[in-house]
This record gives structure tokens, sequence and C-alpha cells, in this order.
């Protein structure tokens, strides 16, 4: 069961890169990360691919008072996915919504200047966008990932993970374009199974990363 273990998140964006090389090299491409633990796999799917690389941070949106329950979501680039037939069948009002927005946004711009500072969030609209993280297990997180970036009209959304439950990724292909993961173990377990060092990111090193990333793209860049 073990044979097939990541060492880390580099070991486990290597590989994942090597099943994406349909998108490799390609000027419509553009590889996104989940902070945190997605950012360093993300990294090297976007060498592997030749592509930029940028951060999404997504905020789900809880019913008030039963906030562990989604109405919608919010991701970088002002991007918002508001699920109406949720909002219509619990009766909340829209000052709620509203107020759950905000509260959300403030701390989606918190994450932002921490991650990105200054510069605006890329353009998708048009853009295959490959979303990644470092594993999924129920898959409610890229769900809401996917679900908030419908709004910015990608051409394609591709969400590729090391390793994920076979239900989890039966259901994000239903919702994304297409789903790509290494590996689909049953039993399943959690992600951190998977990999022999599961350490998490912190904040200095994600921002390290992206740094690195923008550096690399700049110096290839034509003149």
């Amino acid at each position: 069961m073990n044979g097939w273990r990541f060492r880390d998140r580099r070991d486990a964006g290597l590989q994942l890169g090597r099943c994406l090389h349909e998108y490799a090299g390609r000027p419509d491409v553009l590889v996104l990360g989940l902070p945190r633990g997605g950012v360093p796999v993300a990294y090297e799917v976007a060498k592997v691919l030749d592509a930029p690389l940028d951060v999404l941070i997504v905020r789900k949106l809880g019913v008030p008072g039963y906030e562990e329950f989604a109405m919608g979501a919010i991701a970088s680039g002002g991007v918002q996915f508001l699920h109406q037939p949720t909002i219509a069948e619990l009766r909340i009002p829209p000052s709620a919504v509203e107020r759950v927005v905000a509260q959300e946004t403030a701390e989606l711009k918190r994450r932002e200047r921490s991650y990105r500072g200054d510069r605006p969030f890329p353009e998708i609209a048009g853009v295959t966008v490959v979303v990644v993280d470092d594993g999924l297990a129920t898959g409610a997180t890229m769900t809401a990932a996917v679900a908030a970036l419908r709004a910015g009209h990608p051409s394609a959304i591709i969400v590729a993970v090391p390793v994920a439950s076979r239900e989890a990724q039966a259901a994000l292909a239903q919702t994304a374009d297409a789903c790509v993961a290494v590996h689909t173990p049953e039993p399943f377990g959690g992600v951190g199974q998977w990999y022999d060092d599961f350490t998490q990111m912190p904040d200095g090193e994600v921002e390290r990363l992206l740094a690195n990333a923008r550096r690399e793209r700049d110096r290839v860049a034509p003149i």
C-alpha cells in the first residue's frame, strides 16, 4: 500500500506535472495553487508545464448560524459565487448574505496582501486554469474554488491533485472540466497519510515560492 507514497509536496508536484503533459508549453495555461499546501505542489507543476503560477485564495460563505454549511464562495480576483437555491430554501435575507460576504471578503483581502502584495489577480477569461492542491479528501474546498472560478469565464478548469479519494475525484470531474489525480487509493483515510513529509507550510514559504516563480518567469520572458 505504501510503495508509492510521495516523499513530500515537491515530489508530488513533479509526478503530478508529468500527468498533465498535454497542457505543457501552451500560452493559454495558468496554474493556481490553493494555499497553503497546494502552492508547493503547484510550484513544481508550473515548472513542468512552463506556465505562470499564482495563488487562488478561496473563502467559503457559510450559512449564518450554520457556518460549516456553504451558501457560496468567494475567491481571488473578486470572483463571487452564491448558491441561490440554498439561499432561497433557507430564506436567508439579503442583508445576512451581504454581512457574510463582507466578513469573508475582508479576510480574503488580508490573505491577498500577504501572498500577492499589490499585484492584481491574473486575467482568467478564456484561459485554461489548472487548479492544484496537495490532495482531495471530501473535495469541499476545491468544489468552492471551481464554483467561484466559473464566474471568471475561463475556457476550462482542470483540477489537479497528487492524491484523491475516488468519491471526491468523481464529484470534481463533474464540477470541473477534468479532475486529474496521480493516485486514488482505497480506503483513502486522510491526505497526509500518503506523504512521508506532510509538514504544514508556513506563510513565508508560500510567499517565497510565489516570488521565485515570478522571478523565473521574468528571467525567461522574451525581451
